[in-house]
């Protein structure tokens, strides 16, 4: 299997934007009646390919999606963007959710669903065409995502590490 290198990074100075994906309201039944949790599924973003998702959960949904942006800031990845689209087609699996992703024209814009739009457009990529097969489970569908995304190699990377020019990986 291929070795998963995700290229971390830290929030430090970072100015991210952050979209609510999925709130889910947990219910518990005790002997005093029933109790309410919120669970909130964040992704945030730089907009120019740092890109971070998390899970909060707390009593109150305001306090559900600040814990869930705290933690999206500590699970941030670099991705390589180049004019605005990925460098190849990539496919991943997380869970009974399959996603597949692939380059797109300029102008096309953002061709997917809802929790894979989230992390795309956060992520600072306009162009795509991106398929969510499978489970539509958001948690899931975002995993999967954040995988295949963890899964691009720059074309400059890409022909360093097989010896070959530049000129060779785009024209075969």
């Amino acid at each position: 299997m291929a070795k998963n290198s995700f290229n971390k990074v830290k929030a430090g100075e970072l100015e991210l934007k952050e979209k609510v994906v999925a709130i889910n309201r947990v219910t518990k039944t005790t002997k005093g009646g029933r109790t309410f949790s919120f669970s909130a599924l964040v992704v945030v973003g730089n907009e120019n390919g740092v890109v971070g998702h998390g899970l909060g959960k707390a009593k109150e949904v305001q306090e559900a999606i600040t814990k869930g942006i705290d933690d999206a800031k500590k699970n941030l990845i670099k991705i390589p963007v180049m004019h605005g689209t990925i460098p190849h087609d990539q496919f991943a699996k997380e869970g009974a959710a399959k996603v597949l992703i692939k380059p797109a024209a300029h102008g096309t814009g953002v061709i997917a669903g809802g929790s894979m739009r989230a992390v795309l457009e956060s992520a600072g990529i306009t162009d795509v065409l991106a398929k969510s097969l499978g489970s539509a489970n958001p948690h899931n569908v975002v995993k999967a995502t954040f995988k295949a995304l963890g899964l691009l190699r720059e074309p400059v990377a890409f022909a360093k590490t097989r010896n070959i020019s530049l000129k060779k990986v785009f024209n075969g």
